[in-house]
């Protein structure tokens, strides 16, 4: 300010020097004034400099000024870079907030108060087939056709979640998505969506679990308190009587053996993978599995069936012993069951050439149609119930032998043909398998 002030006085000074040289009272106050105006006009000029700078508020540029102006000058350009900086955090706060949310394995869109989408992130996007860009103000009503989400929408109940069938989803690939808004701000909507796809099916295989478990035990003590009932209440033969037994006990065993499987699942479901363990020679979990497999032959079966080694191929594979044997057992006790009798069924341990150990069991039973393959593996799961029951199947031997290849690393596989029989085979990578043993 007192710079400002001495500037003026200057200029005045110099209009009136100026006037006075003229040797005139009105020439030095016409000087003073025009020394004045004068000062006035570049005083306005820088003023209209700064004006221009704040226009465009750009910090590289630092215009020259002096006095007052410069200081104002200063001051502002500081002002300046911290409301910049300032702003520059705040965006890099909402594009890292952004950013994940737009990574989140849940959906989000931001409505306004018509209804309109603002923002939408990839999840939601993908879920609801939306585009994130051309997508953007367009009505979300108009966009999800979903009767159940329409109703749910223009209500005004959003206390609870809605569940909508997914993009592409047929009874053959089901697809589920959970809805729920959330009204924020003045009338805006957060509409959260998120995959239960999983979950649905999840529940879903639970309540069959239940249901088929129920009904495989169900049968069997039917049969059981049926003969208990009989036997206390009405007199019988000693040969009926035995006939009885002999049936109540097959029924024990079946419920036994139903038992023994669902532990053995949910032993492997709930146990870690094994490591690599012991090494093992493929003969010996070959030998006792053919040699059990020919005894229940004998027994179910009249001819026996033909079972039969494959080629001989010894080396060593790791893993869990008592659970490979079990997975073999179950494959080949499934071969005799399923095979005619008097059929052949051939099994052993090969080398494949791309390093990996198979187990296989080929038969000559009536083969398995294309449709029933993808679903084999399912927990009691049956090509032909009546076949199975007859012949003592629980309905989880390969879904026991799908969980021991897969703790294992391994692969299961089935090939089939309508008429000429199946291949079942479990295969262990390279890492499990030792190709030379040596005595």
């Amino acid at each position: 300010m007192t710079q400002r002030l001495f500037e003026l006085l200057l200029f005045v000074a110099l209009g009136s020097a100026w006037g006075l040289r003229h040797a005139s009272a009105g020439w030095a106050v016409a000087g003073t004034l025009a020394g004045a105006v004068l000062w006035s006009l570049l005083d306005g000029l820088r003023a209209r400099r700064l004006l221009k700078w704040f226009n465009t508020a750009d910090t590289t540029q630092s215009p020259k000024f002096s006095g007052i102006w410069a200081e104002l000058f200063e001051r502002s350009r500081k002002i300046i870079k911290q409301q910049e900086r300032r702003t520059e955090e705040s965006n890099a706060r909402l594009d890292n907030f952004l950013a994940a949310i737009q990574a989140s394995p849940n959906g989000v869109i931001l409505l306004d108060a018509e209804g309109r989408i603002e923002w939408v992130n990839l999840t939601a996007a993908h879920q609801l087939g939306l585009d994130q860009q051309k997508d953007v103000g367009q009505y979300i009503q108009n966009l999800v056709r979903s009767p159940v989400f329409k109703t749910y929408f223009l209500g005004d109940d959003f206390s609870t979640e809605i569940q909508i069938g997914g993009i592409g989803a047929r009874p053959s690939v089901p697809s589920k998505i959970s809805v729920q808004i959330h009204p924020y701000g003045h009338q805006r909507k957060l509409l959260l969506t998120r995959d239960v796809t999983a979950v649905e099916l999840a529940d879903t295989m639970r309540r069959d679990f239940v249901a088929n478990v129920s009904h495989e035990i169900r049968t069997p003590l039917t049969v059981l308190s049926g003969f208990v009932e009989t036997l206390q209440h009405i007199p019988v033969s000693e040969a009926d009587r035995n006939v009885y037994l002999g049936m109540m006990s097959q029924q024990a065993q079946r419920m036994q053996m139903l038992v023994s499987d669902l532990l053995t699942l949910s032993r492997l479901e709930g146990s870690p993978a094994p490591g690599p363990g012991d090494w093992i020679h493929t003969e010996d979990l070959l030998t006792p599995a053919i040699q059990e497999t020919r005894a229940l032959s004998s027994v179910i079966a009249q001819p026996p069936h033909a079972i039969t080694p494959g080629p001989k191929s010894a080396f060593l594979v790791s893993g869990n012993k008592s659970e490979l044997h079990s997975a073999m057992s179950n494959l080949l006790s499934n071969a005799v069951r399923y095979t005619p009798a008097g059929g052949a069924i051939r099994t052993g341990w090969q080398l494949r050439p791309d390093g990996w150990a198979e187990f296989f069991v080929e038969d000559s039973g009536p083969g398995i149609a294309a449709e029933h393959l993808p679903r084999l593996t399912e927990r009691f799961y049956r090509v032909d119930s009546s076949r199975s029951r007859e012949t003592g199947g629980t309905g989880l031997g390969l879904a026991i032998v799908k969980h021991v290849a897969q703790r294992h690393g391994g692969q299961f596989n089935v090939t089939s043909t309508i008429g000429k029989g199946s291949t079942f085979s479990i295969a262990l990578p390279p890492s499990r398998v030792q190709p030379k043993f040596i005595d």
